[in-house]
């Protein structure tokens, strides 16, 4: 037996392909692909200028970490080298 429901979807189908292949091409469709990529650029343009501050704030995060292990160290060397200083003062006096 002949099955006209298939029949009748493959038909449609294929209208439906036809006729959605001019409606993607179509000025209007065009139109529309335009101002979307035009948006989607404009997106892309706001995120790179986020992402630019994003590593300028990193670079100057860093800097400034830099400089406080610096200043650290150094404060602990100093450290170090006063209770050297204490502890050669303490054996001298003995």
């Amino acid at each position: 037996m002949f099955e006209w429901k298939k029949l009748g979807l493959l038909a449609g189908g294929f209208l439906m392909g036809s006729y959605g292949v001019k409606i993607l091409g179509s000025r209007d469709a065009k139109k529309f692909y335009t101002h979307t990529t035009a948006a989607a650029l404009r997106m892309k343009d706001e995120v790179m200028k986020d992402i630019t501050t994003v590593r300028e704030n990193a670079g100057d995060i860093a800097a400034d970490a830099k400089e406080l292990n610096e200043k650290r160290r150094l404060e602990d060397e100093a450290r170090i080298i006063e209770d050297a200083r204490a502890v050669l003062a303490a054996a001298q006096e003995e």
